[in-house]
């Protein structure tokens, strides 16, 4: 298998031009082929490195963490709310979802940074009676009590211990974020879930500053009241 992706058909959340060089990294990990490799962001992204080996330096000395994590590959996808800092610049950024579905960097401050913000995927029974959380990103959290846990729920992530800090329910009233679709990057609060009978996705109605719009379940995101995207915010 090529380890290589075809610049002309990243995905279109990858924030690269499609008309320049013929290859590009390819994604390998978390996010999957929603995510950005980590070299396009520090590359081409912000220009913070010129090649694949200041990227690999960077990364071996601790100077690039994700999610508080040190020592990661320069081929690692960047995700929907992952955060990235550089500690030696004292920059902190989320990824956050732009107009068009594009993957943006959202400047943030050193405090919001402890934490990551996840989507409930669903949930499973596991071994010893305990339920997982599987999450957006691919990552899994065990709780102690799944009743106080649903499928479409966002919860913060401390990336220190993975403990949960915070949980916000995905229910009519609910501040949202379209991550997918042609709203993705619209911010509002769900009006009415309209229930699908069957195997087809359900329908969300979303009440935004300007407008009202519809999409389906899967495409939004709950989010905290000061996670807009602007600047400083933190969960």
């Amino acid at each position: 298998m090529s380890n290589h992706q075809k610049r002309l058909s990243v995905p279109k959340s990858w924030p690269v031009e499609r008309k320049t060089d013929t290859f590009t990294v390819k994604a390998q990990g978390p996010h999957g082929e929603d995510g950005v490799p980590l070299l396009i962001v520090l590359r081409d992204v912000l220009g913070y490195v010129g090649s694949k080996k200041e990227a690999r330096y960077a990364l071996e000395h601790g100077s690039v963490l994700v999610n508080g994590d040190e020592g990661v590959s320069e081929d690692r996808p960047i995700g929907m709310f992952d955060i990235l800092a550089f500690t030696e610049r004292e920059e902190y950024y989320r990824v956050f979802p732009d107009e068009g579905g594009r993957l943006a960097l959202t400047p943030i401050d050193a405090d919001a940074a402890d934490s990551k913000l996840a989507k409930i995927e669903d949930k499973t029974l596991v071994s010893g009676g305990r339920t997982q959380l599987n999450l957006h990103d691919g990552k899994n959290l065990l709780v102690e009590d799944p009743s106080e846990y649903a499928a479409g729920d966002s919860i913060v992530v401390s990336n220190d211990d993975d403990e949960i800090v915070a949980h916000f329910p995905y229910e009519e009233g609910s501040l949202v974020t379209a991550v997918r679709g042609s709203h993705a990057g619209d911010i509002g609060e769900i009006d009415e879930i309209q229930v699908t009978p069957g195997s087809g996705s359900n329908n969300v109605i979303v009440e935004g500053d300007d407008d009202t719009f519809e999409t389906v379940e899967e495409y939004v995101v709950v989010i905290d009241e000061n996670f807009t995207g602007d600047g400083g915010d933190g969960e």
